[in-house]
Parts: structure tokens; sequence; C-alpha cells
């Protein structure tokens, strides 16, 4: 699990970092803005697809990484919210299919199925605020759980006193 001599962990963790909260804004962006919509489409739930195979590639490369590392409380608290992400991440691509196929084969103009406008609305409503708790959920947790790796990592690595500065030579 290692590759050029680094740890996979640390360098698949950025694809976590980037990917789901990009994933949760652009579910947010699907109900309220149907121009997003209309150009993401199927791009969203395969974002969410992504994030759901590489979320437990990272945590097994961690958890291949913990067993090599000396154990702190710090690393102990990084495992702990890093195993947290997974449920958050099932959620996410369940809802992006869900949201998909509604606005994709209901809520579509000239469907012969698409609803009235206050089921339409009301869906609408729905989705938006589901997504909002998600995209909300999905970012804290990311940002927990990357704010505890970088403490595991840097914490007292750097005196705590400022480095003394050289004077500048006088002419």
């Amino acid at each position: 699990m290692e590759v050029n001599g680094l740890p996979l962990h640390v360098l698949l963790v950025h694809f976590v970092v980037v990917l789901v909260p990009l994933t949760a804004v652009a579910a947010l962006l699907v109900p309220v803005w149907p121009a997003a919509r209309r150009r993401l489409g199927i791009v969203v739930p395969l974002l969410a697809l992504a994030d759901l195979v590489l979320v437990p590639v990272v945590t097994s490369a961690g958890e291949w990484l913990q067993a090599r590392v000396p154990s702190t409380p710090l690393i102990l608290q990084h495992a702990a919210l890093g195993r947290t992400l997974l449920p958050w991440v099932i959620v996410l691509f369940a809802f992006t299919v869900l949201q998909w196929a509604w606005f994709s084969f209901f809520d579509r103009p000239g469907s012969p199925r698409r609803p009235s406008t206050v089921v339409r609305r009301v869906a609408i409503v729905v989705l938006t605020v589901a997504a909002l708790v998600l995209a909300v959920g999905t970012v804290v947790e990311v940002v927990l759980i990357g704010e505890a790796g970088s403490r595991a990592i840097w914490e007292n690595s750097f005196s705590p006193t400022p480095l003394p500065t050289t004077p500048a030579p006088t002419p």
C-alpha cells in the first residue's frame, strides 16, 4: 500500500477531500438550479459512485498505515472519525440516484408521468432540504476527519516559539 515509498493513504485522501464535497455541492445544485440539473444529469450519481468506491479504499489504506505507525490518541481519533464518512457517502449515493431518477423519468418536460405542479414543488423542496442536510453533513465530516488527521501528523512538530530572525545588515 505504498507508491514510491509514500503510504497510499496520504496520496488518495486528497481525492476524497475534493471529490466528496464536490459531489455534495453538485447534489445541492441539482434541485435548486435547473440549468445545472440539465448539465450535470447522470454526472452527480457517477461522482457519488466514485466516492462510494474511493472512501473504503482510503479507509483501508489508512488502517494499513495506522498499523505501521506509533499509536497516539490523535491517530486513534482520526481513525475513528474516518470510519464515520462511509455511511454519509452511502446515503449521498442513494440520494443522488433517487434525485437523478426523479428529474430524468418523472419531473421532465413532456413526460407522460410528470406530476402536478404542487407535487413537483413539494418534491423540489424535499430534495433541496435533503441535499442541504447531506451537503452540510458530508462536508463537516470531511473537515473534521481532515483536521484530526492534520493534527495527528503536525501537532507538536513545530516549535511553538518563532524562529529567530537575523537583522538586516546596516549600510
